[in-house]
């Protein structure tokens, strides 16, 4: 009770001298790609964003955008001023449309562009916003939230009782706001009916995931519903928002999640597993960013044995990234997960850096994982970015060829290329990562690198090599045209057999402490390729429409049906689909991710 009253003080005091506040992106917003691309453009790493560490503030990126449309002044005439990035046509039109869905947050706090056919005179007065409205001490937005999607699959071979129909459908609302100028509020709630690819129903039914990707808490389907594998989940996330100290301490309390990286892919901290409580302190202070995430998680467990309370582990995350100079940002990552019986560790509230070093204070019982990454600039179109991970590792055996299984570590390697071949907002990405096995898991099946039985970092786990090439381009105001390859060879653990490619499984049913490769035991090979079109009928509204294919097969022809992650008893599996959806106020929901 002790910890708990010092905690709540501390929250309080934070209330009594806060100044301001915010509300966040979304994680799967395009915007977070116009935020990328012009900061690239303009040739510098802005010190008020940090795209890096999402979800990134409304109020930074529209301070930020709002940088970018007057230069410095120059010469003799105070009045001159000039774009500060060479923009195009459609991204100033972006630009506007999100200064305007974030008006809250221009000087006059009056940004929101009024519609020019209202309902009724109360619904969608201002052209983003079913309902707004705003007074000197409050503010609130509030939207729908829908989705609804149809995919024709084809699968070879076909299994009998899969269908080749499938649909997916969400509905809900969500809500932003503030509270005299000082707290910040946003809360979303979806019900979601969802019918998988088969490659991916094969996963979500395997009794050593039991997960649907992205989400907590979900009802098995029914006996009306076994044969098409309809699952049934609520999704709900919101925080409440406020600055400790003015513009530079900002302090985040509630459900949601986060990602730490530049690429497509991350290995500090995905957005791949369900939303997690978490109390979130971001410092933002001369060129530095430093971020503390304080995170409550759920262990694997399994679901056959029916509902109940579910137990918890913990993290502690800090992230510091560091603009050196205008073009190079360099940064230093550290998460610890421990399992304690539903407390949370009082040594691992300390923001300040290097928990390792409290690890062992505690016995060097908890999950350590240490990262740095880093992110260039370089003439005003191309970025490169990086990430490493050091699960564990001896300096004698890392540079050996011995194979020692403790040598865990990951590595990610990546480029972007902006207005590709002097082509307007066509933009292309290439990225690399490779996962030694065992990185992520844990001496026993508690304090792993997971999340209500997720990966918390990359969906693949652990031993594989991975690379995706990504092209996105913005032809026209409205259209946006996605075209994504992955090609990634993993190890597949043999019968009870522990390689290390499952990061559930403790390291420390390793079978040999030498030996072990990157692609540990029979390699498995995947190709997925996916190409979509989405169109904007009005902002947030989209129709999307597209296509994927996705080929998987074993050297070894070893296919689990219900103990691996995929592929028939009969052999290789290709699957092939087409979808067609609409969609407001959310993200598009993928499959390609394994």
């Amino acid at each position: 009770m002790l910890k708990k009253a010092y905690l709540l003080s501390a929250l309080l005091l934070s209330f009594h001298i806060s100044f301001s506040q915010t509300t966040f992106l979304q994680i799967g917003s395009e915007d977070n790609h116009v935020l990328d691309r012009l900061e690239t453009l303009s040739g510098r790493l802005s010190d008020t964003l940090c795209v890096g560490d999402r979800p990134e503030s409304r109020r930074n990126a529209v301070y930020f955008l709002e940088s970018l449309t007057t230069a410095p002044k120059t010469g003799d005439n105070s009045n001159e001023t000039g774009p500060a990035v060479k923009m195009s046509t459609i991204d100033q039109y972006n630009a506007a449309q999100m200064i305007s869905e974030s008006g809250e947050w221009v000087p006059d706090e009056k940004g929101a562009i009024n519609s020019k056919y209202p309902w009724f005179n109360t619904f969608y007065t201002k052209q983003y916003d079913l309902a707004h409205v705003q007074t000197n001490n409050f503010f609130v937005v509030v939207n729908p939230v829908l989705s609804g999607m149809v995919m024709m699959q084809h699968n070879d071979p076909q299994p009998a009782g899969i269908p080749t129909k499938l649909f997916t459908n969400s509905q809900g609302a969500e809500l932003r706001g503030w509270i005299g100028k000082k707290v910040g509020f946003y809360t979303s709630i979806t019900d979601n009916q969802e019918q998988f690819p088969y490659f991916v129903y094969t996963n979500v039914t395997n009794p050593r995931r039991q997960a649907v990707p992205g989400a907590d808490y979900f009802l098995l389907p029914g006996i009306a519903t076994a044969s098409t594998g309809r699952y049934d989940y609520m999704q709900a996330s919101g925080y409440v928002n406020f600055d400790a100290v003015k513009n530079h301490i900002n302090v985040s309390f509630g459900s949601g999640k986060h990602f730490l990286g530049d690429g497509i892919g991350s290995l500090f901290l995905s957005d791949y597993s369900s939303n997690m409580p978490f109390l979130q302190l971001q410092t933002r202070i001369w060129h530095i960013n430093y971020e503390c995430l304080y995170l409550e998680l759920t262990p694997q467990y399994d679901k056959n044995l029916g509902d109940g309370l579910v137990a918890h582990k913990f993290s502690t995350i800090h992230y510091l990234t560091w603009n050196t100079t205008k073009w190079l940002n360099l940064g230093f990552f550290e998460a610890e997960v421990f399992d304690r019986p539903n407390v949370y560790e009082i040594s691992y509230l300390n923001p300040i850096i290097f928990s390792t070093a409290v690890n062992r204070f505690n016995g060097e019982g908890d999950k350590s994982i240490l990262g740095m990454s880093a992110k260039a600039i370089v003439a005003k179109h191309l970025q490169f970015y990086g990430q490493l991970v050091f699960n564990e590792f001896r300096a004698k055996d890392l540079f050996s060829s011995n194979g020692w299984y403790g040598n865990k570590w990951g590595v990610q390697m990546g480029g972007k290329y902006f207005d590709a071949l002097g082509i307007k907002n066509l933009d292309l990405q290439a990225e690399v990562e490779a996962v030694r096995p065992y990185t992520y898991s844990a001496k026993d099946t508690l304090a792993n690198y997971t999340n209500y039985n997720q990966p918390l970092a990359d969906p693949l786990g652990a031993g594989f090599i991975k690379t995706v090439g990504l092209l996105k381009y913005q032809p026209v105001k409205n259209l946006y045209v996605s075209i994504k390859g992955t090609y990634y060879i993993q190890g597949v653990d043999t019968g009870n057999a522990n390689l290390g490619n499952n990061i559930f499984d403790p390291y420390s049913t390793a079978p040999e402490a030498y030996g072990v490769k990157m692609i540990n035991g029979p390699k498995a090979h995947c190709e997925i390729i996916n190409l979509n079109l989405s169109y904007q009928l009005r902002r947030n509204m989209f129709i999307d429409a597209g296509g994927t294919y996705r080929k998987y097969a074993n050297n070894a022809s070893i296919y689990n049906n219900d103990n691996s992650t995929t592929g028939p008893v009969s052999g290789p599996l290709t699957t092939t689909y087409f979808y067609l959806g609409l969609r407001i106020n959310t993200a598009r929901r993928d499959y390609d991710f394994y």
